[in-house]
């Protein structure tokens, strides 16, 4: 039988190794022409994640468990050497020492990924599988987060006269921001005792919003494939997003099949 830790693990490596590749790319034709050296270390990036790939296809969910610890230690350097490359380039935007086409809070919100991927690593390597109920909230805030930026950057790279789809961006960042805050404070008022009913709740309202959002990029994304709107947004942008959504859906249901577990 194959040990969850292992069928995990090479799950979190498949899907975020694609999305920090990714990331390097949208990174590189942000920034300008004479920025060579940033765009010669994200390139390096693109270079370093293809390699893990390349790796994680001689991995099976039947790999032995040390082995694949061991490949969670290699993958976490990565994933904390290029949290640090996009925080650098985050300094120096916030300096004005470099002036790119790479949002400020682009940059943080895929540094905020990388944090969260050499995370999810450790927590591996530690046996942790399931998260605490606590934890639970403080993730589906980092993912909330991520959906309501997503909205943000879709509605300015839009082209102004969209003006249809700008205004749908522009609802779901409002209702993603709403989202936040909420979880925010059930976060702080969270019962100390039973709080299932109340995280079941919680995740149910998330996935209904999140479904429509992902709903919402899976007909942006087909519109920039067939070029029938107008916007600056890359083709793979736009299925990246797409991608993270969808992830999230996962990840709820991954919940709540955890919670429902331990109510049995």
């Amino acid at each position: 039988m194959a040990d969850p830790i292992v069928a995990r693990s090479l799950d979190e490596i498949r899907f975020w190794s694609r999305i920090m590749k990714e990331h390097s790319l949208f990174l590189s034709l942000g920034f300008t022409y004479e920025q060579k050296q940033l765009i010669d270390e994200a390139r390096n990036f693109i270079s370093l994640f293809e390699r893990i790939e390349e790796k994680l296809a001689r991995f099976t969910v039947n790999s032995e468990l040390e082995q694949v610890r061991s490949f969670n230690k290699e993958v976490y350097q990565a994933a904390v050497a290029i949290w640090h490359y996009k925080r650098k380039v985050l300094g120096l935007t916030l300096r004005c020492e470099i002036r790119s086409n790479n949002f400020p809070l682009l940059v943080d919100h895929i540094s905020r990924e990388a944090a969260y991927f050499a995370n999810r690593l450790t927590e591996l390597n530690n046996g942790k599988l399931v998260p605490k109920p606590e934890a639970i909230i403080e993730e589906n805030v980092f993912f909330l987060r991520i959906m309501a930026d997503h909205s943000k950057f879709i509605g300015h790279l839009l082209d102004p006269s969209e003006r249809k789809l700008v205004d749908q961006a522009r609802e779901f960042s409002h209702d993603f921001d709403q989202l936040v805050f909420q979880a925010v404070d059930l976060d702080s008022m969270r019962p100390q005792s039973e709080t299932r009913p109340i995280l079941s709740q919680f995740l149910n309202q998330n996935k209904v919003s999140v479904a429509s959002l992902r709903d919402f990029k899976k007909t942006a994304r087909e519109l920039i494939e067939a070029c029938r709107i107008k916007s600056n947004i890359h083709p793979l942008l736009a299925d990246h997003t797409f991608r993270e959504a969808e992830r999230f859906l996962e990840i709820i249901d991954f919940f709540e099949a955890s919670l429902m577990r331990s109510s049995n």
